[in-house]
């Protein structure tokens, strides 16, 4: 199966708010939109809007047994676990296991997310 296609439109536009859905358990700090999704394999791409002041401090850092890439859309993210200010414009290609997080922004984030769950172990 191939991941979901969909033509020319604008998540970003606020006539497509209903479409983002909360994070479980960061309600109220971030919401996401999935973009497109295999569901044989699971690879996705989905947009993650942190809301400004959000903080995910008291969630700790993470990390998946599965590759994503990252690219931030707009506004700025600081990753604690790197000690950096993310820009709008940064991207990073992660390799599976590596920490990232806890996020926290001042103004607001939006991040495009790339995951390939299909290749844990890779």
């Amino acid at each position: 199966m191939a991941k979901t296609t969909i033509t020319y439109w604008n998540p970003l536009n606020p006539d497509n708010q209903g479409k983002w859905q909360p994070i479980d358990g960061l309600e109220g700090i971030a919401e996401e939109l999935t973009l497109s999704i295999d569901d044989e394999s699971g690879e996705y791409t989905r947009l993650t809007r942190f809301f400004p002041k959000a903080d995910t401090t008291l969630f700790g850092g993470k990390s998946h047994e599965y590759p994503e890439e990252i690219f931030i859309v707009s506004g700025r993210l600081y990753d604690y676990a790197f000690e950096m200010w993310l820009e709008t414009g940064h991207y990073a290609s992660r390799p599976r296991g590596e920490i990232h997080g806890p996020f926290k922004t001042e103004d607001g984030c939006v991040v495009l997310e790339v995951s390939f769950p299909n290749k844990i172990g890779e």
